[in-house]
This record gives C-alpha cells, structure tokens and sequence, in this order.
C-alpha cells in the first residue's frame, strides 16, 4: 500500500502548554512503566534470577539495541525537528511527504537489519554476553532469533510517537507500550502451563520471546490509525530520493544513532561484565534497571520529550529556548532528588514490593538492591542530561552529545571492570558486592558527561541552571522524607510487602511534599495544585 491516508489533512493543532505536555507524557510513561512492571513481576514469579532468565534477559537485549539506535529518541532528534519546523511554516504537504519516506527508510532498514541479526546470532551473543555457556547460551541464541523479527514492528511504533507527538498528541504514544508488556504476560502464563514441569523454566522464556513480538506488532496498530488521520492525503511511503527535507533528516540521523549507538554500547558494557559476575546477576542488572529507568523515563524523558517540538520551532529565540530549558530543569529536580535517598534507604522496600514472589525470594531482593544502591550515584545526572541534549537537537547540534556520551561510555567500561571484577577480588569480599561497583563507575560517568552537556549548551544559549537556593531545599526535604521512612520501616511490624510499601512510601512522599510546601518549593504548590484538579475531577 503506497498511500498512508485518503483523508484531509487536519488542520495543526494549538501548541500545547510545555506544563501540560510533560504531564501528559508522564502519564502515559506512568501506565506503561506500571505495565513494565507489572510484567517484570510475573517473570520473577516464574523464572526469579534462574539460568532461563538470565538468557531472556541478555535475549532481549540484543534486538532492543537496535530499537533504541533507530526508534524513538533517535527520530526524536532528527524527524522531529524537521518535520516540526516544516508545519511550523505552514508546510503540511511537505511535512507528509518527509514523513512517508522516512517511515519508508525505517522499514527498509530495520527489515534488512533483522534478517542480518538473526544469521549472525551465535556472534552477536558471544559479544554481548560471553560469560554464557552450555544450556543458557543455547537457550539466549534461540530466543535472540525469535525477538529479532518484531525489530521493525517496534522502530516503526517509534516513528508513529514522533508524528504524534508534533501534532500534541503526546499520552497515546507513549502510553502504547502497555499493550506490549500485556502481550508479554498473557504468554508468561499460557507457557508456564503449557507442558510437563521439566523444561518449564525454558519454555516459560520462549514462550515470552513470542509474547514480545505478539506485543509489538499490538503496539503499532494501537497508535497507527491516529497518525494515518494525523497525516492524511499525500503521505505516502518512500525513500525520499533528491528532497532536501529527507536529507536533512539523514545528515541529523547518523550523528544521533553513532550517539544512541554509544549510550546502548554502554547499556552492553554492563551486561557485558554482569555476565561474569555471579549466575543470576544479569537478570538481578534487569529487574533494578526496570525500577531505575522509572524515574529517567518519567521525569527525564516526559520533560525532554514534551518540550522537544516547540524547543524545535523556537530554536532560533535564544531567551525562549533558555527559558524552556531552565523552566525544564526545575520540573526534573523535583521528582527526582527525594528518589535518590528513596533508593538508597529504602530500596529493598520497593524491590520487594515489585518482585518478591513465587521464585522472586528475599535473597533476591536485597541483591537487586546492591544495583540500585549503586544507580543513585549518576541517576539525576541521567535524568537533567536529557534535556540539555534535547536542547543540543533543537539546535540541529546531534554532534556535541555524540562526543560526550563516546566519553562517558569510555569510561563507564574501564570503571565498571575495575569497581565490579577487580575491587572485590581484590579486597576478597563477596563477588556479589561488585553490583554497587558496575552501577555506581557508570553513575561517577554520567556526572562528567552532565557536566559537559550543561558547559556545551551555556556556550550556545547562556548558562541554564536551577535557580539558587533550590537544591539545598530539596535536599533538606528529602533527607527529612527519607528519615521519616526509615523510621517506619523499622517500626513497623511483618506485613505483606505491598502493604509494607505502600505505608513506607506514602510517609516519605507525604514528608517530602510537606516540607517542600514549608520551604516555599514552587514545584510543590504546582505538584499539589494539579493533585488537587485531578481530585476534582
């Protein structure tokens, strides 16, 4: 089918407020994490941090790099600003046109990529994870090569959240990925009971792999009738031969993925080194990373990617493009600086609460909680270094973030190797112990490449900084959220994790919100005003 639409093109809706935008993404980031979750925790329930899930996890890395290197932020820096800008002007009919060829392109390329991947499986894995052997390698390439199909399934879903989002359509994409994760626990539960209890563990894992390529195909579909009405008449597929637009897309494109290339190649560096560490921890490394990445993605990615289209039509007002960025930095830090304390203190409270069933045992819970433990060090230079390369795109800057996340990722390998395989060997301790080494090096990282985003994007558009006096009011609130946490994580007698959490949490996040109101925190009446409206309703 060559034409995408046969319906008028609708007319560009207003711009919405940035505030509204990023609660918008957040919400539907929130459903889908939940979802993650909730999916994280029926593969603990059946596969805890066994053999099975070491390889399902590892497995899905693999295809998951090349979603990451072509799919949503990578379009995000490149399509984004183009096609933006394009209807900014008034020029719809060429904002379709860019946009059917390079949904054209992406089809081309992630087809011919998976067809690539899955004859070249056994290589890939031995790159990635070269500490598995015997039934777990065996088991890692089977699944590898039933992921790799849904690639262009889930680049394309991508591609549908970037038309979305310059249309202000920002809740549906980012809440599809629910369907994902619901495709993905049907199929841990159809393959637990699906044959005799001596394989089970394996099959369950197979039977996930299925479930995710199920999942991805469900995710497209859910998002693709509002882009085809989005984009109407004269948005057909392509490959954009000789349009300047389409060039511009591909002179940004390649930057951003060498970029994406070296932040997932750090993601791989971990996995990497975990596969080293003792049996169980490359699974242990994804159960923390799914609750690590809730706050990144939450708040680090709903700012970023709410503000990234009006960041693109403005780019040429400098105070406008300052001011958002500022206005962005005070929305990330304040969800963000209690969740540092929250995940040191009170990390195992949460992790049992997600994970601790079935097979998922306390042993396992306290070891997720090393990963975290260690993932407060570089997790709000994560989170603020989102949007000061969110800044860099709107600049049509893909260049500078290559450069200082090749940087980061340089030294997130030789840290991780030293903190995580040499120190504990070294000082004889518990190999285990080396979780807080392999998440901490990359966080210590992740501050140098902060710094030099925050220097970089100063020279363009003037220093952007939290104002004054912030930080250290946040601080304060969450160090007395964190004490009045603690205390009641003590006091409180056995009960259900769940249960244990949510009494945990609700005190911490109620302390912090209090005392933040005390201490004029203009984030918190913001914070309580929306709670409030939300009441209402």
């Amino acid at each position: 089918m060559s034409e995408v639409a046969a319906t008028p093109a609708a007319p560009a809706p207003q711009k919405p407020r940035s505030g509204g935008a990023a609660f918008l993404v957040a919400a539907g980031i929130l459903l889908s994490r939940i979802a993650g979750l909730i999916r994280q925790r029926v593969l603990g329930y059946y596969l805890a941090t066994s053999p099975a899930a070491d390889a399902y996890t590892a497995a899905l890395r693999i295809p998951n790099f090349l979603q990451n290197l072509l799919g949503e932020g990578v379009l995000s820096a490149s399509f984004i600003p183009v096609y933006a800008a394009l209807r900014g002007r008034g020029e719809e009919g060429k904002a379709r046109q860019v946009a059917g060829a390079v949904a054209g392109l992406l089809t081309l390329l992630t087809g011919a990529l998976a067809l690539i991947g899955v004859a070249a499986t056994p290589w890939l894995l031995d790159v990635i994870a070269p500490g598995f052997s015997g039934s777990t390698r065996a088991l890692a390439i089977v699944l590898v090569r039933i992921f790799f199909p849904g690639i262009s399934l889930l680049v394309l879903s991508a591609f549908c959240i970037g038309v979305l989002n310059s249309h202000g359509r920002f809740f549906l994409s980012y809440a599809a990925p629910v369907v994902w994760s619901a495709a993905i626990i049907v199929a841990l539960i159809l393959g637990a009971h699906a044959g005799p209890r001596g394989d089970q563990e394996a099959r369950i894992a197979v039977w996930a792999a299925w479930g995710a390529v199920a999942g991805g195909a469900l995710q497209l579909l859910v998002q693709l009738p509002s882009v085809v009405r989005l984009l109407g008449k004269g948005a057909r597929l392509s490959l954009g031969r000789g349009d300047p637009d389409v060039a511009e897309v591909t002179r940004n494109f390649l930057p951003v993925v060498a970029g994406r290339g070296v932040v997932q190649l750090s993601a791989y560096v971990d996995m990497l080194i975990a596969s080293f560490m003792p049996t169980g921890t490359v699974a242990a490394f994804g159960y923390a990373q799914t609750i690590y990445l809730l706050p990144v993605s939450l708040f680090g990615m709903a700012v970023s990617a709410a503000a990234l289209p009006s960041m693109s039509a403005e780019a040429e007002v400098r105070e406008k493009l300052h001011a958002q960025t500022e206005a962005g930095l005070r929305a990330i830090a304040f969800p963000v600086v209690p969740t540092v304390p929250a995940f040191l203190a009170l990390g195992d409270v949460i992790c049992a609460a997600l994970f601790e069933t079935g097979n998922f045992r306390a042993r396992d819970t306290q070891y997720v909680w090393f990963f975290l433990i260690g993932s407060t060090v570089g997790l709000l230079a994560a989170t603020l270094a989102r949007l000061y390369s969110s800044a860099f795109y709107a600049l049509r800057d893909t260049r500078s973030p290559l450069r200082y996340a090749t940087l980061r990722v340089a030294l997130t390998a030789v840290l991780g190797v030293f903190f995580a395989l040499w120190v504990p060997r070294l000082l004889h301790i518990d190999p285990r112990y080396g979780a807080l080494g392999l998440t901490g090096s990359a966080g210590v990282a992740g501050w140098i490449e902060f710094a030099l985003l925050r220097r970089g994007i100063g020279a363009r558009i003037g220093p952007c900084h939290l104002p004054k006096g912030l930080l250290p009011r946040l601080w304060a609130s969450a160090a007395a959220a964190t004490a009045a946490g603690l205390l009641v994580k003590i006091v409180l007698p056995p009960v259900h994790p769940v249960i244990r959490a949510a009494v945990v949490l609700t005190i911490f996040g109620a302390t912090y919100l209090g005392v933040a109101l005390a201490l004029s925190v203009d984030e918190a009446s913001r914070a309580l005003g929306r709670a409030r409206r939300m009441l209402r309703l």
